[in-house]
């Protein structure tokens, strides 16, 4: 760290007296931002706006096919040929977003903005369980579209050919 740059220390607790007592202890150390929790942080860190510039546009409300694969955002509902898959509600979100027109590469930032609503802090484990569990579901189904891991970027849905 060279002399000009002033180190940002964070803390999230939802314990006041903790949140007290690091900025005592840092009272003289720099900046210190203190939070009760995540969604304060990336409330603070990452202020609600628009989608970013050159982002098709989200429909989740609207049923998207691809061949024997439907997903309904809205009625909370994806089947293969005709027939309901049981997924989660997370696992419906993903699959939504990875469905949509056109299909393309969704990277991590935009998965956990769309589907958790919040930031992407840079730990991929909860969006890679999540995407695993998916892809356990779908390769149970014959024939059905696969997830496709973009090494370093995110996701994309492979349908079926």
């Amino acid at each position: 760290m060279t002399e000009t740059e002033v180190p940002l220390v964070v803390c999230v607790s939802t314990d006041a007296a903790v949140r007290a007592r690091v900025l005592r202890r840092l009272d003289d150390f720099g900046r210190v931002l203190i939070v009760a929790d995540l969604a304060e942080l990336r409330a603070t860190l990452f202020p609600p706006g628009g989608v970013p510039t050159g982002t098709p546009p989200l429909s989740p409300a609207l049923p998207v096919s691809i061949g024997e694969l439907l997903v309904d955002p809205g009625g909370h509902l994806v089947t293969w040929q005709g027939e309901p898959l049981a997924l989660t509600r997370l696992e419906r979100e993903l699959l939504a977003r990875l469905v949509g027109p056109p299909l393309m590469v969704w990277t991590y930032e935009r998965l956990f903005d769309s589907v958790w609503g919040g930031a992407y802090l840079g730990d991929t484990a909860i969006l890679h369980s999540a995407i695993k569990r998916l892809r356990r579901k779908l390769r149970a189904i014959e024939g059905g579209p696969q997830v496709q891991t973009v090494r370093g970027v995110g996701y994309r849905l492979m349908p079926v050919l």
